[in-house]
């Protein structure tokens, strides 16, 4: 394979659209041909990677922060051919708990019912370390959530009710395993990560700190520092 040449896929999270990525987009240029997939069409995980699918290239490598996490684990799943390797940012392998699960669906209640705003008050500031949520990224990423608003992220949370553990699916994989957690991260916990890297042959777990549950607006640099790493030398 030529590394300078390869396709990279890159998945957002459930609050997120394309400006999560601007930076690792803008600065991974030189190695790989990128395209950011939108998520504007979520009704099941499983038919978000078949649309990945679906308009992706032969080949490619995938990257996925939070949400979009779930997302490449089901194109690996569905196509383990076509993925060259894959990077799961602040996400999880495993089904979600109880207590996730009644919370997705609390989110959903609220979007439906009226209360948006008051969903993002509570959400963002669970995102990100209170430092950087005093900061001028509290209000991105807040005013990001309003730009995906309540239908789309109601439908991204049914979306990840129906994802299924993707434990196996790492540990049968042979491609290049990134696994990349802020340390301070409330929602994706360094365990999880852990795992991940553990259970995949040519896992790796890279850890970020001074940074909550999202890297790629938190530490752009070290991140996609990471992601050029994984992309060259895993």
């Amino acid at each position: 394979m030529n590394y300078f040449n390869q396709h990279l896929l890159l998945v957002p999270g459930l609050i997120c659209d394309d400006e999560i990525w601007a930076y690792s987009r803008k600065h991974l240029a030189d190695i790989a041909k990128i395209s950011i997939l939108p998520m504007n069409e979520a009704v099941t995980m499983q038919s978000l990677a078949a649309a990945v699918l679906k308009s992706g290239p032969k080949e490619f490598a995938i990257a996925g922060f939070s949400m979009g996490g779930y997302v490449a684990l089901e194109v690996l799943r569905q196509a383990p051919e076509r993925v060259t390797r894959i990077a799961l940012l602040d996400t999880s392998s495993r089904v979600d708990s109880q207590e996730k699960i009644e919370s997705r669906n609390i989110a959903i209640s609220d979007c439906e019912e009226g209360r948006f705003g008051y969903l993002l008050d509570r959400f963002v500031p669970q995102l990100l370390t209170p430092e950087n949520f005093k900061g001028s990224l509290g209000a991105r990423v807040r005013n990001m959530g309003e730009r995906v608003g309540p239908k789309l992220f109601a439908d991204r949370h049914r979306a990840m009710l129906t994802r299924v553990d993707s434990r196996k699916i790492l540990q049968n994989t042979d491609i290049p395993v990134r696994a990349i957690v802020g340390r301070n991260d409330a929602l994706s916990s360094v365990e999880e990560h852990e795992e991940i890297a553990g259970l995949a042959p040519r896992g790796r777990l890279s850890l970020i700190e001074d940074c909550a549950h999202m890297p790629p607006f938190e530490t752009p640099q070290a991140t996609t520092a990471l992601l050029r790493d994984w992309l060259l030398y895993d």
